[in-house]
């Protein structure tokens, strides 16, 4: 089972992580990234999937039945995310008013919703495991819908930023459900590594990985380098997503206790 990846942008500026039917399929998740043009306009139309647009960066519209909104981001280390998460039958346009990146994360889903619109506001940045393993596992996360948030969603969205030289996902946990992390480096020559059960790979901008879920999957930064993930899950039928029910191995459990000798 494949589980790591290292897609190129295509003529038309596409990156294809996940779909349904790729070698990634165990996601059950279509991942998309996107560089527009200024001017450029993409429509996003679902039927039976709902869809999560992510800017990543630059300045955009994004309209849906009536509503329209303009959102401006200069990167994913500087300013926090903006969303439009939309359902079953729905349809919404993405207008880059400037060259601009989005990242699109779709999944089967039948329910009819009203569309959402997430800002910086709604889902803030916040410090975790400040203090923790000599502060080497210190990140910022952010939640921007889950299980709690949008109970008809079948999936879940949100980012992190990885000091440098930091871990993330750690004390190593599992969860059942399949999760995707889309990495960025503050540097195009930024690195780091991500874990999948016992596969160690190297972190790249622009890489991803695609944990099929039971495996643990902690991740690392190089010193130096800021490491940005979007890190997006699918919930499995009857069996959501849920913070609380991650499992941390038994092996790792000591780490709670962790004193650092001087």
């Amino acid at each position: 089972m494949k589980v790591f990846g290292y897609p190129k942008f295509d003529e038309n500026g596409m990156q294809v992580l996940t779909t349904y039917d790729n070698e990634y399929s165990h996601q059950m998740m279509d991942i998309r990234v996107y560089r527009m043009k200024a001017g450029e306009t993409k429509t996003v139309s679902v039927t039976d999937e709902e869809a999560a647009i992510l800017l990543m960066s630059g300045d955009v519209k994004m309209e849906w039945k009536g509503h329209s909104e303009e959102a401006k981001r200069r990167d994913v280390f500087t300013d926090g995310p903006y969303l439009l998460h939309i359902y079953a039958k729905d349809c919404a346009e993405v207008t880059a008013l400037t060259d601009s990146e989005i990242l699109i994360q779709k999944t089967k889903n039948e329910n009819e919703c009203n569309a959402e619109w997430y800002t910086p506001e709604d889902a803030p940045w916040g410090w975790s495991c400040v203090g923790m393993l000599g502060n080497n596992a210190r990140r910022r996360v952010n939640t921007i819908f889950d299980y709690d948030i949008a109970p008809k969603s079948n999936m879940v969205i949100g980012e992190v930023l990885n000091a440098p030289g930091n871990w993330s996902a750690y004390i190593p946990h599992r969860h059942p459900q399949p999760e995707t992390y889309y990495f960025k480096f503050d540097h195009p020559e930024g690195f780091g590594a991500s874990f999948v059960g016992d596969q160690v790979f190297k972190s790249t901008d622009g890489s991803f990985s695609a944990s099929p879920g039971g495996e643990t999957h902690p991740q690392s930064a190089a010193p130096g380098y800021v490491m940005y993930t979007c890190w997006m899950i699918r919930h499995l039928p009857n069996d959501p997503w849920v913070r609380a029910k991650c499992e941390e191995p038994e092996e790792f459990l000591w780490l709670h206790n962790y004193k650092e000798e001087n």
